[in-house]
């Protein structure tokens, strides 16, 4: 046995962290970084998890039930900071397509960005409470959506 593995072995049995260390795979020299806290991408998860809340709020009490409400200052409110954030969804698509990068991310954020109007709409629409809970529960899960697919960690190339 040459001296080499006489040592190699003498250290793995004297320390086990060397035994726990050398057992670990191999770290990928290009994994992707996470974009959740860049600004941009932040202020996407921030605005689509308190719009999210507010949908979600709107379902457990039934505002959007109530006469009006399409009208009232709240609705209009949030209809134009949809369009913001469908703004900046796509925004944050130009920038990683920008960039390269080969990832699901570029791509979700374009589909958000042009279901969300959609989802606003089919709100309006709705003829009845109950079609107006299923567009509200679909517009809350994109919204609920947008926040994962951002901070969700990013995923090895494969």
């Amino acid at each position: 046995m040459s001296c080499g593995v006489a040592l190699a072995i003498s250290l793995l049995l004297a320390d086990p962290n060397v035994a726990a260390a050398a057992a670990q795979p191999p770290v990928a020299p290009a994994a992707p970084l996470s974009v959740a806290s860049e600004p941009l991408f932040a202020d996407i998860v921030t605005r689509s998890g308190g719009l999210r809340d507010l949908v979600r709020g709107w379902m457990e009490s039934g505002a959007a039930d109530q006469a009006g409400f399409f009208v009232s200052e709240t609705f209009t409110g949030f209809r134009t900071r949809t369009t913001e954030l469908a703004a900046l969804d796509m925004q944050g698509h130009l920038i990683l397509k920008e960039r390269g990068t080969d990832s699901d991310l570029k791509c979700i954020l374009r589909g958000i960005s042009e279901d969300m109007p959609g989802k606003v709409q089919a709100v309006e629409a709705a003829a009845t409470p109950a079609e107006r809970r299923i567009a509200l529960d679909e517009l809350a899960y994109l919204l609920n959506d947008n926040v994962e697919v951002i901070t969700a960690p990013p995923a090895p190339p494969v």
